[in-house]
């Protein structure tokens, strides 16, 4: 009977860390579909993310409210072209709002120190900074703001309400050799 519990749970151990690598690629997928997605709505993105000292990129964060609300995600965080790390983002909201929507986030951080400030969990996104929607030519005019730009692409759904004030950041390493290249950017170069 222990034999059979011990590789029922080998078993299940070994699916999980299947699962678990699978959902690993399929957010990178994800996160290289939503660069490229962005950059189709504004090439201009692409020297502003370049440029950065890092970005983290959420392909699907899902929000939704009425008066109350929240939303959730989960993405990938690249230093320069470099990927370090996961990251979910939580968000809680009171206020006048109705509906749901899902969009996609990019962070550029415009410093190093920007970016170790999200990494060590000391960013917390205030009323002050606001999300840009991505557009032809919103990236050649963005403007850092307590070192971050944000820019978002609607995916799908309508909410009256496109705050981004409040968001909070959870920050996970990858181990040393992570995957690699960011979508968007050209290995390397800045």
């Amino acid at each position: 009977m222990k034999k059979t519990n011990y590789m029922a749970l080998a078993v299940s151990m070994a699916m999980l860390s299947g699962f678990t690598a699978q959902a690993a690629d399929n957010l990178e997928k994800e996160s290289q579909e939503a660069v490229a997605n962005f950059l189709k709505t504004d090439s201009t993105l692409k020297p502003f993310i370049d440029n950065a000292a890092g970005h983290a990129i959420f392909p699907n964060v899902g929000k939704g409210g009425l008066i109350v609300g929240g939303a959730h995600g989960e993405g990938l965080v690249y230093e320069k072209a470099n990927l370090i790390g996961k990251a979910k983002m939580s968000q809680a909201s009171i206020g006048a709002q109705v509906g749901g929507q899902s969009f996609a986030e990019i962070i550029c951080f415009e410093t190093p120190a920007a970016l170790a400030d999200f990494k060590a969990g000391k960013m917390e996104m205030s009323a002050e900074v606001s999300a840009v929607a991505a557009g032809e030519g919103v990236g050649k005019a963005a403007k850092y703001k307590q070192g971050v730009a944000v820019f978002t692409l609607p995916k799908k759904g309508l909410m009256a309400q496109a705050s981004i004030g409040g968001q909070k950041f959870k920050y996970e390493p990858i181990a040393a050799g992570g995957t690699g290249d960011s979508p968007g950017t050209d290995k390397g170069k800045k």
